[in-house]
């Protein structure tokens, strides 16, 4: 995928607007969030296929610093202006998000940055309460679980989605070689610097990963997440 350069330069707004709040959070928080949602091509995906609805209640298991909060809301921001791309869908209005992450550092940064503009909540999602939901986001985070905490969150999110509802879940695909290996080899350097020490992950094909949500009464479409990126990443979208 390779974005014509009106769509870059607006980009690159968009970035620095959804940035701007973790300064308050210190040097770390405004380079990490500068540079992952500049870096990243899911978020603005995100935006441009129109995967998220107006109003949705969001859970954003994994949420980290609550990137996703300050994208949208940067997206809210300049839709409202006037500054949006052609024939692309709105911006999401008024999404409620609510953000569970395991790592407490990454929580401080967040509620630094956002303030009441989030909610963002220190736990586990093995065990942390999920409540209801329209949408359930999970980025790259499954594959840090063994196949059997995979499977029983995965339950959980469809039983927050009651008979409504979508998930959002970026993967690797297990298949693809070494690509594969190579994201794997960058996720375990990460899980280190963020204080988890050494991690065992636990991936899957994308076969395997399909499988696994149409059980649970999932319909699922899945889109190529790896653009501008050597990794071998892909959004499945399941809808309840």
């Amino acid at each position: 995928m390779t974005y014509p350069d009106n769509i870059l330069r607006w980009k690159k707004k968009l970035v620095l607007t959804a940035a701007a709040p973790y300064r308050s959070a210190g040097r770390f928080a405004w380079h990490f969030a500068r540079g992952k949602l500049g870096g990243d091509p899911v978020f603005l995906e995100l935006l441009r296929q129109g995967l998220i609805a107006k109003n949705s209640q969001i859970l954003d298991l994994g949420c980290g610093q609550g990137l996703l909060v300050a994208w949208l809301r940067a997206a809210e921001t300049l839709y409202s202006s006037g500054d949006w791309p052609e024939n692309w869908p709105p911006a999401p209005a008024q999404p409620t998000i609510r953000g569970i992450e395991l790592m407490p550092r990454d929580v401080q940064r967040g509620k630094a940055a956002l303030g009441h503009r989030a909610t963002i909540e220190q736990g586990d999602i093995r065990t942390a309460e999920f409540g209801q939901a329209d949408m359930v986001v999970i980025l790259d985070v499954l594959h840090y679980m063994d196949y059997g905490a995979q499977e029983a969150v995965l339950r959980r999110v469809r039983k927050a989605l009651a008979n409504h509802g979508t998930l959002l879940m970026r993967i690797g695909d297990a298949a693809s070689g070494w690509r594969f290996r190579l994201s794997n080899c960058v996720d375990a350097v990460v899980a280190a610097a963020r204080g988890h020490g050494r991690v065992r992950l636990y991936g899957r094909s994308i076969t395997q990963w399909r499988s696994a949500l149409e059980q649970l009464g999932f319909a699922v479409e899945q889109i190529p997440m790896g653009y501008g990126t050597p990794f071998a990443n892909i959004l499945l979208v399941g809808r309840v």
